[in-house]
């Protein structure tokens, strides 16, 4: 067995899925450039690591389990990483009680949060637009939970298409 091989095969697989996970995630966040850079050391990390297991294979096909692990890991490491930084903007959409939105609005207001109001008057139900960065989503919704515990909340990736360009006061 060559413990410092499989720990090498083990933690550039971590790397380079880990690293594709994000690539995945900037790109779709229109980073081209970084998403590129990235895409770079995979390849780079890819091809070192593939080398290092297909040498010598049939002697030692333990090496292939190592390979898919790190592989493994370094998917769900990516994933996690990506939900912590959080990238990209959202679109909450939020359907509530009419008696609760006064409360609700004042809160996001308190808090810095533009809010758009459409009125379903049919149904008797307030629509609430917010557009915020993602790593706001929680607090957000905590808010609204927290006056209209039964309020419909449902939140979207959002790729702008234009910039709003505002003047520093």
């Amino acid at each position: 067995m060559n413990i410092p091989l499989y720990c090498m095969i083990f933690f550039s697989k971590v790397i380079e899925n880990t690293l594709a996970t994000l690539r995945l995630i900037v790109v779709a966040n229109g980073k081209k450039w970084l998403g590129a850079f990235l895409q770079f050391i995979v390849s780079l990390v890819w091809v070192f690591t593939t080398g290092a297991v297909v040498t010598g294979i049939k002697e030692d096909p333990f090496k292939i389990i190592v390979f898919a692990v790190g592989s493994f890991v370094g998917s769900y490491v990516g994933s996690f990483i990506e939900e912590r930084l959080a990238l990209g903007n959202n679109m909450i959409t939020a359907i509530v009680n009419p008696k609760f939105y006064p409360f609700i609005i004042k809160q996001l207001k308190k808090e810095h949060y533009g809010v758009t109001i459409l009125e379903n008057n049919e149904q008797n139900k307030i629509i609430l637009l917010i557009l915020i960065p993602r790593k706001q989503r929680m607090e957000v919704t905590d808010i609204i939970m927290k006056h209209d515990p039964n309020a419909f909340i449902s939140a979207e990736k959002v790729v702008p298409i234009s910039k709003v360009h505002r003047r520093h006061q």
